[in-house]
């Protein structure tokens, strides 16, 4: 059945070198689990880039079958076939029985056609499989209410058609799977992705992770896990949560003028840097026991969200995020996740190109 785990990552600008960009697509469509930091690409070359590089790149439609790509990639025919099954899985080649051996080719003959094919397949699958979101997700109008973050993250997920429902699971445990969200180790009745995520799907707020884990019932470290994958995969973004800010900024002020006074408030402690009728107001306010968690967020709306967030750094906290399902419902969720998934697919057609003009110019 075909699976794909799509990995963005920089591009490999300017190269021409077909073994640098050959490990550039193996990774981008999730072949290569493990990367050595630092290493150069001579060592980096594992078995499934040897096995493509000498036999399929250099004959795409000869009929490679296990034996003689074992011959010339020096791995075992069991290693041959467990690394066959990952280019299958993909939809890199294609099979054909002939005799008593199974030959193989490279998709379309080239590597430019055979990601072509790819690309046509990953995008019906994946808005076959994103419509599931809209059974699941709830529609909020006020969910999108505050201004996401920028995406730090770089962008991946897995797509995969729909298989068989495992026994004690249903669809939507087989879709989280499917997306990648339940990671690489799955245990049996591990339902820690599911109970995250239906959280998320069902409220119209942002949530904090400690709430997520108490919800959950489980540690912040496993909550996290999983919400780490959810917002690599586009499908929940991060988000300040400004109905916290005014409560933390008030704790921060009673809290440091107490220990350091007006003078270390006005100057380390970055009311120095508001304007005058702010930073005058959040004084006079602490100075005469008169300030309320109401009254610094009344001063505080007239600042930006950046200026907040650099106020509260220098009182000595820490800006409260929240987390979120990244739309209003899950068709706006699948429109922003198949934006990603398009630009991903349009790199890799780029190199694939590029990886063939490059094979051309070495013949």
């Amino acid at each position: 059945m075909f699976r794909i785990r799509l990995v963005e990552q920089p591009m490999p600008t300017g190269s021409k070198d077909p073994d640098v960009l050959l490990a550039w697509l193996l990774d981008s469509m999730g072949l290569v689990r493990s990367r050595t930091e630092g290493a150069t690409v001579d060592e980096e070359q594992g078995a499934i880039h040897r096995m493509v590089r000498h036999t399929l790149l250099e004959e795409p439609l000869k009929g490679w079958d296990n034996s003689a790509i074992s011959e010339f990639s020096g791995l075992s025919q069991t290693g041959v076939h467990n690394q066959m099954h990952k280019l299958r899985e993909v939809g890199l080649i294609s099979s054909q029985l002939q005799g008593r051996w199974h030959v193989n080719v490279l998709r379309g003959g080239s590597m430019a056609s055979s990601v072509e094919l790819i690309a046509v397949q990953t995008r019906a699958i994946a808005m076959m499989r994103l419509a599931e979101l809209s059974d699941v997700i709830s529609d909020s109008e006020s969910r999108m209410q505050e201004v996401g973050e920028e995406e730090s993250q770089a962008f991946r997920i897995d797509i995969a058609e729909p298989g068989p429902t495992p026994e004690d699971s249903d669809r939507l445990d087989c879709l989280l799977a499917d997306l990648g969200i339940t990671g690489d180790r799955i245990k049996k009745g591990d339902t820690v992705s599911r109970r995250v995520f239906n959280e998320l799907a069902s409220s119209e707020r942002p949530l904090t992770l400690q709430t997520l884990a108490d919800r959950t019932k489980e540690t912040r470290s496993r909550a996290q896990r999983v919400i780490e994958r959810l917002r690599q995969a586009g499908i929940v973004d991060r988000v300040a949560m400004r109905d916290r800010i005014a409560m933390d900024v008030y704790s921060g002020l009673v809290r440091q003028y107490t220990a350091r006074g007006e003078d270390w408030l006005m100057g380390r402690g970055g009311l120095g840097r508001l304007d005058e009728d702010v930073s005058s107001a959040l004084i006079k306010g602490v100075r005469k026991d008169k300030l309320s968690i109401e009254k610094v967020e009344e001063i505080l709306s007239k600042v930006s969200i950046d200026s907040q967030r650099l106020l509260l750094n220098t009182l000595g906290g820490r800006m409260p995020y929240g987390y979120r399902i990244a739309g209003r419902n899950g068709e706006d969720v699948s429109e922003r996740v198949m934006t990603n998934i398009d630009r991903t697919l349009r790199r890799l057609r780029t190199v694939a190109q590029r990886l063939d003009n490059s094979l051309s110019m070495d013949d």
